[in-house]
């Protein structure tokens, strides 16, 4: 277990248990979006999917370091940073190794804190880190919600959106009381949201009903460019910089950084 230090960087976890709502969109535009506002921001891909890799242009075939080789390997996560081609943003790569990671940490003592123990080499040059959270309540994302500071919940404005919330809020309050007393939830991002649609106002107006101004006043459209962007290597920020994508990630940020958890 480490035990942390005076805060000097801001780990954010992008956690949902679900597929399919906007997670490593929102790591990567987040992360593109507070590089874009001058902050240092490290991007650590911990979903075996590799897609916020890819959504930097980057091959995780191709990598020897990587998110893995930290945590099974004993290598330093400095071996594993890529810088990207947007600025101030850098990357640590997932593996498609990490999909079996589970069964390999499972066997290890204080296995919900080898993440933490990973970052906590990182020096302080970097304001921001960002983790990429897998779709799944197991090890690797009890992972994340232990090495974070703070997490974000993006919430797709769809029928079945807020099924699993309860059971997610649930495991954060849980780990919160057993593993890390430091997390707090920093907000709940509506995504993929429709202004043609009434479906996706009434879910924004339940989320605000029960969980009032913990909901992000920045709404993340549903978006082609959006869609795109991931196939180009590129974030929306730079695939689309003008895009309502991009202003909605840009608003996001704005309201991460007055956020701040003291």
């Amino acid at each position: 277990m480490v035990v942390q230090e005076e805060r000097l960087v801001r780990i954010i976890a992008i956690a949902n248990q679900k597929g399919g709502v906007g997670k490593t969109t929102t790591a990567l535009s987040l992360a593109a979006s507070l590089a874009e506002r001058n902050h240092h921001v490290l991007l650590v891909d911990f979903d075996p999917q590799a897609n916020a890799t890819t959504g930097l242009g980057i091959n995780a075939a191709d990598i020897t370091s990587n998110i893995y080789t930290c945590l099974l390997s004993g290598d330093p996560i400095e071996k594993g940073i890529l810088p990207s081609h947007e600025h101030n943003l850098s990357l640590v790569p997932s593996s498609i190794n990490l999909a079996g990671a589970e069964l390999e940490l499972a066997g290890m003592d204080h296995r919900e804190y080898v993440l933490q123990s990973c970052l906590a080499s990182l020096d302080g040059s970097w304001d921001y880190i960002i983790i990429d959270s897998p779709p799944s309540l197991g090890l690797l994302t009890l992972n994340t919600l232990t090495a974070a500071h703070e997490v974000i919940i993006p919430i797709q404005s769809e029928y079945y959106a807020l099924e699993g919330l309860t059971h997610l809020l649930r495991t954060i309050s849980l780990v919160k009381q057993r593993l890390n007393p430091d997390l707090a939830l920093l907000g709940i991002l509506v995504t993929m949201f429709d202004k043609r649609t009434i479906l996706s106002a009434q879910v924004k107006d339940e989320l605000v009903k029960h969980f009032g101004e913990t909901v992000f006043a920045a709404v993340i459209p549903r978006s082609i460019r959006m869609s795109e962007a991931p196939s180009y290597g590129k974030t929306i920020l730079e695939y689309d910089t003008l895009s309502t994508g991009a202003e909605a990630y840009r608003q996001l940020a704005k309201e991460v950084e007055s956020r701040e958890q003291q």
